[in-house]
């Protein structure tokens, strides 16, 4: 097996109708997962994808799930601390437009335009942990952990923003 987390599929290879891919990382491919997601540790991951292609309309319809356990550092007490994430997607590609199809000139596009298909090909597991790093969060903390501000001044805490400034003598 492959060291990076890469899996590679070429459009001109895929069929009509629909096929089950299921990527699962093993001990190398979790230590380059570590780095590219810049965490501590990547326990697991593993993803289930549907690939749905209809090829007379060029349209390559992608459902899955991507699991992932992670070791993370709580931005609060800085401890360390495993968490689950679970991504459920749905990605539409469209194989023969380019660029300049659904970017061109207007400058009105909807929200819900295909992605493009490069050289004719996609790699699952990009796309998989593209998925696990849009949920994770930028400042981890543990379950039940809150920020509790600490004002270490001895006068009580005024409301009035302009407070600071009725101390300075004119």
């Amino acid at each position: 097996m492959q060291k990076e987390f890469s899996y590679p599929l070429k459009i001109d290879e895929l069929g009509q109708g629909e096929q089950t891919c299921n990527l699962r990382a093993d001990k190398e491919q979790l230590a380059t997962l570590k780095e590219i997601l810049k965490v501590p540790a990547v326990n697991s991951f593993e993803a289930n994808l549907k690939l749905k292609f209809q090829k007379k309309r060029g349209l390559l319809e992608i459902n899955g799930t991507a699991n992932a356990n992670l070791e993370l550092i709580s931005v609060i007490s800085l401890e360390a601390f495993n968490k689950d994430y679970t991504a459920e997607f749905k990605l539409m590609y469209d194989t023969n437009a380019t660029y300049e199809d659904i970017y061109g000139e207007d400058d009105d596009i909807e929200n819900d335009v295909p992605d493009i298909v490069y050289d004719g090909k996609i790699d699952l597991g990009d796309i998989a942990i593209e998925q696990v790093a849009l949920i994770m969060e930028d400042h981890p903390r543990k379950d039940g952990e809150e920020f509790d501000a600490v004002i270490e001044d001895n006068e009580p805490v005024k409301n009035n923003p302009f407070a600071a400034l009725a101390k300075l003598k004119k």
